[in-house]
């Protein structure tokens, strides 16, 4: 379809425009008429976020996220540019994408004027109709709402002439979505450079008031313990955004676990497949969830699903290395491979004030006690008898991250009641796979007290 490329044109082809909000309203009753869902890819939230955010949008709201770090905040707010319309008239070579049936700049009312039916009208795709900016303590009114150019001043403009303003990302985002990451890292003065854009739709530059009625949603984030009246967010700004809808971590391990499968790259391994039993997923995912609710950690910065999915990349990594070395034909992460996540884990987390600061022994109590927890919902610890009284007899059984698979099948033959217990956890017919049920049984036993370990590196003895 050919689109009217000029502003006579557009005239006669009965366009209509509608002001953004109106716009993001119909397009989402539109999707929910059709049963579509509004965040494709978002998991946890249909019961309690994405509700509050479609009654926002449905009326018109600017709307304030609040969460801690790594709960898809900038997701959710850049999934919102999806219910613009695909695309809008604007006038060509616009610096805030005026419309041209109502341009607001000066600019633009001129050449209107001076060109009539002739002026040019472009149509701009709405992912460029999205503004974000991190708000950092540098970040000036300049930078958001805009400053007096002196070049074209040098040009002979006078200080009050709208046209000599360079604007900022704010007015760019004129007729968009407009995004402000960690609101209350801004300074005071720029947040109360806001109050206007928001409400009465004008501002100030270097003292001279400039009327410019922006369309724009504005969103914003923040973390719930900087957005109060102790914090570090100016009261009047809190007013005008009208809905504040607070995001949460995953609620349930099954949410945790279809997050990381989502979400870890797909990386081309040579082609050797990569296996990650059921058991190990839970076993990550449960690493999360315990440091969350570790009296250690602080709550207020949280404990982001980044830990997850790095944690699962890293021990998927541990054992492609394994692969390489021994020549096998699949990747296979085992409780072996678990030490690796130290390094991946312990620079997210943030300890309390006053707690010893002895983070990798934090976190190797954290993953002993996600692989507990495994365990016991996975295993029955009574049937594995046959396991402690042979081991108890003075055999030992040595693992290693570095063993082949295939050192492993000997024992799970020997060994009375191990073959039945990695048969147990799953159909496990290849090496690798019956290797890591094998070490994942034998470490459940030493945590439940009934094997003694001695651990080196990636090296595991159990013993009786």
């Amino acid at each position: 379809m050919t689109h009217p490329n000029t502003l006579g044109a557009l005239r006669d082809s009965g366009y209509v425009p509608r002001d953004v909000r109106d716009e993001m309203r119909n397009n989402l009753v539109a999707r929910i008429e059709r049963g579509e869902r509004l965040f494709p890819g978002i998991i946890g939230y249909d019961d309690s976020v994405i509700p509050e955010i479609e009654n926002a949008i449905l009326s018109g709201h600017h709307l304030v996220l609040l969460g801690e770090r790594g709960q898809g905040k900038t997701r959710l707010i850049r999934g919102l540019v999806g219910l613009l319309d695909e695309e809008i008239p604007v006038v060509k070579d616009c610096e805030i994408n005026d419309d041209p049936l109502s341009p607001v700049c000066a600019s633009c009312r001129r050449r209107v004027l001076s060109e009539g039916a002739d002026l040019p009208v472009a149509w701009l795709r709405r992912e460029f109709r999205y503004g974000e900016k991190l708000a950092t303590p540098d970040v000036t009114i300049g930078d958001l709402i805009g400053e007096i150019d002196p070049v074209r001043i040098a040009e002979g403009r006078y200080l009050a002439d709208e046209e000599t303003i360079h604007f900022g990302i704010l007015p760019r985002t004129h007729r968009g979505i407009f995004a402000i990451n960690e609101l209350p890292d801004l300074t005071e003065k720029v947040q109360v450079g806001l109050f206007n854009v928001m409400e009465e739709r004008d501002f100030q530059v270097k003292g001279f008031k400039v009327r410019l009625p922006l369309d724009v949603l504005v969103v914003a984030t923040a973390n719930p313990e900087d957005y109060t009246s102790r914090g570090r967010i100016v009261t009047p700004l809190k007013d005008r955004f009208d809905v504040q809808v607070r995001t949460h971590y995953p609620r349930t391990i099954e949410h945790e676990i279809a997050i990381m499968e989502q979400e870890v790259s797909q990386a081309d391994r040579g082609g050797r497949p990569v296996r990650v039993p059921g058991f190990l997923r839970e076993i990550i995912a449960r690493i999360t969830f315990e440091a969350r609710s570790a009296p250690e950690i602080s709550r207020s910065s949280g404990v982001s699903v980044r830990v997850s999915l790095n944690n699962l990349e890293t021990v998927i990594a541990n054992a492609e290395k394994r692969a390489i070395r021994c020549g096998e034909k699949e990747i296979v992460p085992r409780v072996t491979d678990l030490p690796s996540v130290v390094a991946s884990t312990i620079g997210k987390i943030e300890l309390d004030y006053g707690v010893d600061q002895q983070g990798e022994a934090l976190v190797e109590r954290v993953v002993n006690r996600a692989v507990k927890s495994t365990f016991d919902r996975v295993v029955e610890v009574e049937r594995l008898a046959g396991i402690t009284d042979y081991i108890g007899q003075g055999w030992g059984v040595a693992v290693s991250d570095g063993m082949p698979s295939s050192d492993y099948t000997a024992g799970i033959a020997t060994i009375p009641g191990l073959r039945g217990a990695v048969d147990a956890l799953g159909p496990f017919e290849s090496p690798g796979l019956m290797a890591s049920a094998a070490e994942f049984v034998l470490e459940g036993l030493h945590l439940h007290g009934k094997l003694d370990r001695e651990r080196e590196g990636g090296r595991m003895v159990f013993k009786a």
